[in-house]
């Protein structure tokens, strides 16, 4: 099939030392896309790339696509940035269906953070600009809706870890697990992933750390959200940057890339129905995630095929937890290729493209070999789902669930008691300054509506590390827990 969608080019980069050896993201992005051009073992792949997608980073250039363009003579070519919010998996869907639908031969997917240098930077007072790139690109590609409510901002904040940890809470509860057995077990989970960077080339972090490193407060890794501690969030102070090169069979053809070079992308789904977490019919599961999921396992099926290798997103552990439930895994030695978030390193909004790179390195390694890589994108708000094979066992076919799933499940409305009663469907204990420290608690209020109430009650507090409070029913007055 002459239009079939190929990855045939793949480039990792990671960069460690100190301040002045350590690049820009858009310097990073170069490199990867070197790496990727010389991975294709054709550097006329070049001459065929008519688009350049890119996810928005931390860093300010509007358009760094036409920059690695320019650097690497490629020619008439148009370029997107993908906001924050977007799945990062939209990005290689894009490119697929362009080319199956013969609107263009071949794409670079490309993304890259210099987070570590600008960390470094502040460290040792030095002065860190980037290169200024003022014109935009062709196109800016951002999502509908946004990722907070107000109610949870209020609280919560910007930073996703404290939700996070109250769909943990959620989930831990659903499943019937105790808080000391999931907290052993998450910490096993991550040692592994742990074991799984250290031997990881790609990967940002050099050594394993065993489950009570990662279980325990240390000074190395200090309490975020409970249950979580650093070792259990994503570690997006790295210097990295993936590109992928995705062309047709014909091009491929054309250009005698090897058949060993080659990697399918088969199928893909999604999930885009947006519901603020708080108003989340259930916090440990949502009906979208499940049909993208159900319609991966079905299409694997219908295939005969046992996936080889699987990559969940890790930005949290409650993430993982959720990705394998979906899917019907049970082995946590089967979630992760990379090690995982924490460990391999989670640029902020590229991690996915290295996920890819690293799945695409594998089944290259392995005669008739599939994988599944999974994306998300905001507070669990996203969901992706991506099978790759070394096969081309079927056309490129994509699902998008997102309208099915709007008319199943419908936010729960916000109560506007301010005293009353309610049922706790999850919670999480945040770190104020000055070490005090607040529990932020979702229920389902005596109205059937949602909650946040908060409470700095020290007793109540330390139960809640301890005793499972979600189920329970609670009293507040003035949106505080009454103890």
């Amino acid at each position: 099939m002459d239009n079939r969608p190929v990855i045939v080019g793949i480039g990792s980069i990671q960069q460690k030392g100190n301040y002045e050896s350590l690049d820009e993201a858009l310097t990073l992005m170069d490199i990867a896309t070197k790496e990727a051009l010389k991975d294709s073992t054709n550097k006329n792949i070049k001459n065929y790339i008519e688009e350049i997608h890119i996810p928005k980073g931390y860093w300010r250039y509007r358009d760094p696509g036409r920059w690695i363009a320019n650097k690497n003579n490629f020619k008439d070519v148009k370029t997107s940035v993908y906001k924050i919010g977007v799945l990062q998996q939209s990005l290689l869907n894009s490119c697929c269906n362009k080319i199956l639908n013969k609107e263009i031969g071949a794409g670079l997917i490309v993304g890259g953070e210099a987070r570590y240098k600008l960390l470094l930077s502040q460290i040792k007072n030095k002065d860190f600009k980037e290169i200024e790139l003022n014109e935009n690109p062709n196109f800016y590609i951002k999502a509908k809706d946004d990722i907070h409510l107000d109610e949870e901002k209020a609280e919560l904040g910007m930073m996703a870890v404290g939700y996070y940890a109250i769909l943990e809470s959620a989930f831990r509860y659903n499943k019937n697990i105790s808080i000391r057995n999931q907290l052993d077990y998450v910490a096993g989970m991550y040692a592994y992933f742990s074991e799984v960077a250290s031997k990881n080339k790609d990967a940002w972090a050099d050594n394993p750390l065993d489950a009570n490193e990662i279980k325990n407060i240390s000074e190395k890794n200090s309490f975020q959200a409970f249950p979580y501690n650093k070792y259990h969030c994503t570690s997006w102070n790295v210097n990295q940057s993936a590109a992928i090169i995705v062309c047709s069979e014909k091009i491929a053809d054309d250009l005698d890339i090897p058949q060993e070079k080659r990697v399918y992308p088969l199928a893909s789904s999604e999930n885009n129905h947006m519901i603020g977490t708080l108003q989340r019919p259930k916090l440990f599961e949502q009906h979208g995630m499940q049909l993208a999921a159900k319609y991966i396992i079905e299409i694997c099926q219908k295939l005969k095929i046992k996936p080889n290798f699987y990559d969940l997103y890790s930005c949290f552990p409650v993430a993982v937890q959720m990705f394998a439930e979906s899917l019907n895994l049970n082995d946590y030695k089967k979630f992760t290729i990379t090690g995982g978030m924490s460990f391999a390193g989670g640029p902020l909004n590229s991690y996915v493209l290295h996920s890819l790179a690293k799945m695409v390195s594998k089944i290259r390694e392995s005669k008739d070999s599939t994988g599944i890589v999974t994306g998300v994108s905001g507070m669990m708000t996203k969901q992706s789902y991506a099978i790759l094979s070394n096969n081309p066992l079927m056309s490129f076919t994509h699902k998008d669930f997102t309208d099915f799933a709007a008319k199943k499940e419908k936010p729960v409305e916000i109560s506007s008691l301010r005293d009353g009663t309610g049922i706790v469907i999850g919670y999480t204990i945040l770190n104020k300054s000055g070490g005090k420290y607040k529990v932020v608690i979702f229920i389902n209020s005596s109205d059937s509506k949602r909650k946040l109430i908060t409470s700095d009650d020290m007793s109540i507090i330390k139960s809640m590390e301890n005793e499972e409070w979600v189920g329970k029913k609670v009293y507040f007055k003035e949106n505080q827990l009454v103890s």
